[in-house]
């Protein structure tokens, strides 16, 4: 099963991206009810690999519960620490999470996401930036080996950002008494942003783990009158879906599957019905036409970002 399941949506009611907006009501126990059903129904369609973190609000609380209902081994559970949510589920909040990448808050947020032990297995640096320093301080650098060596952890990070390729090549070359800290890479890569191909390689070469996020480009590859400059990608992204009877999602998502071999494609879905639609992906290959046309649609780095920038939470 190549898909794995991102909690960001069910852990909290607000994330960036294309959708309609919040009339600002949040049921809390209809929303956790809800994604409780996400999970498990996520599960009897053999998803095996769940992506949480502590700034998803609620989301590693959940899986933490969640969890307790299951036995099964091939359970793969990644999580994060950095991000602290704060948004209190206000869909009018103006600050929904707070980045801090000290040793004090790795501490504070492992302390609580040790709790998704036998099950969890990667644990990672939480957007990952060279603003932060975090690549730089020894403190946390050598509390995650010890974590590593403990726990026997896949110690990783994530990226975001039109420098994530430099982040990546700095985390590479970080050692710790003669070993590799990190291991796990967690990139944001789609039809829009494929610079994960320039490192794809060398990634694969050193047999890191590489896990995907916003396949989906936030909400950017569903037809938009906003966004006429990508015309021509929704023109195309119509006719691959009808030519093999599926979403646009499930194109978005096996056109990471086939790009980037061995990878773990995460899925944001928020309900089953999205999930369903998710893993249609695993239902057909593309042609290498297809392939081409499709890796045609990439655009600039910093324009990627500075416009997803302009996208609010919804």
């Amino acid at each position: 099963m190549r898909l794995g399941l991102g909690t960001a949506a069910l852990g909290r009611p607000l994330y960036i991206n294309l959708r309609k907006k919040s009339d600002g009501k949040t049921d809390l126990e209809t929303f956790k009810k809800q994604s409780f059903t996400v999970l498990e129904n996520a599960y009897k369609l053999g998803v095996r690999y769940f992506d949480t973190a502590p700034g998803y609000g609620l989301a590693e609380e959940l899986v933490i519960e969640w969890l307790q209902t299951k036995k099964d081994n091939s359970i793969e559970v990644g999580t994060k620490w950095g991000y602290t949510y704060v948004a209190n589920f206000d869909a009018n909040a103006t600050v929904h999470e707070i980045k801090e990448h000290s040793l004090e808050k790795l501490n504070e947020q492992y302390n609580f996401s040790k709790k998704l032990f036998p099950f969890l297995k990667v644990y990672q640096i939480h957007s990952a930036t060279l603003e932060t320093g975090v690549l730089k301080d020894e403190a946390v650098l050598n509390r995650l080996a010890f974590l590593k060596a403990k726990h026997n952890l896949t110690i990783g990070i994530t990226t975001t950002g039109a420098n994530q390729v430099e982040v990546i090549k700095e985390a590479l070359d970080i050692s710790i008494e003669g070993n590799q800290l990190f291991d796990a890479f967690q990139i944001t890569y789609n039809l829009l942003d494929q610079s994960l191909a320039s490192i794809q390689k060398e990634l694969k070469l050193q047999k890191k783990k590489v896990i995907i996020k916003e396949a989906l480009a936030n909400g950017r590859i569903f037809k938009n009158e906003n966004y006429t400059h990508y015309l021509a990608m929704y023109t195309t992204l119509k006719k691959l879906a009808k030519k093999y009877n599926v979403g646009v999602d499930a194109i978005a998502l096996q056109f990471c599957a086939q790009t980037v071999n061995e990878s773990i494609i995460l899925s944001g879905a928020s309900s089953t019905i999205q999930l369903e639609e998710n893993l249609k992906m695993n239902i057909f290959k593309f042609s290498e036409e297809d392939l081409q046309q499709l890796t045609s649609f990439k655009i600039e780095q910093n324009a990627y970002w500075q416009e997803r920038k302009q996208l609010a939470w919804n």
